[in-house]
This record gives C-alpha cells, structure tokens and sequence, in this order.
C-alpha cells in the first residue's frame, strides 16, 4: 500500500509541468518556426483564442514566470530554443508579437532584459 501511495505521488509530481522544464530539452522548435500555421497555432495558444498541444499548454503555464526572470530555470540549450521561437514570432507574426508583449508584459518592464535575453542566445 505504502508503493502505491509513493508511486501515485511521484506520478503526479512527474505530471506537473511546472516543475520540470528537462523533457523539453532537445524540442524540435524548427518544426514550429519554419511553418508560418503551426506558429500561428501556438501564439494563439499562448494568447488564449486557440487550442493549445500538450506541449503549448506547458508553455503556456510557463511564460509568465519565464518573461519575469528571462527563463531562469531553463538549461543554456532551451534558452536557445526559447529565442528562436521569440525571434520567429517578432519577424513573422508582428501583429502577435504585439498582443503576447501586451498580455505577459504588459507594463513593459522587461523589454531590455528581453532584448539582452535574445542578443546573448538569439543565433
């Protein structure tokens, strides 16, 4: 009986998606980047007006805090990935840019450590 309490709690820790950025490690974030739809998809996600992939609701739960501390508790090869995925929607989908800037930031008080976050791992 002890097991499977043990084991229903490190299921349902395992499961939160806040407490561990580590199964995203290696995302294939040029499959989001190089479709115009699929990124469009998920900045929809992100905003609230689309339906979000497992992956995109993870996202989703994370930005906040991500925006507030520049992705602190991603490794150095998320952050890169995180960039991409940054600069993409800044260059392809400005319009949406707009509005996530308005929704996670909307006092603007991280636009320079943004713009550091993307000039040090933006490649």
């Amino acid at each position: 009986m002890k097991l499977l309490i043990v084991l229903a709690f490190v299921t349902v820790a395992a499961a939160r998606p806040d407490s561990d950025y580590s199964r995203y490690e290696n995302f294939n974030v040029d499959e989001i980047t190089g479709n115009k739809r699929l990124l469009k998809a998920y900045c929809d996600c992100f905003l609230g007006v689309g339906k979000c992939t497992p992956e995109g609701s993870d996202f989703k739960t994370w930005i906040p805090e991500s925006v507030q501390n520049s992705c602190g508790k991603c490794s150095e090869n998320q952050k890169v990935l995180v960039s991409k995925m940054i600069i993409a929607i800044q260059e392809q989908l400005p319009e949406d840019w707009v509005k996530l800037n308005k929704e996670y930031d909307p006092d603007s008080k991280y636009v320079e450590a943004l713009k550091e976050f993307l000039h040090k791992y933006g490649h």
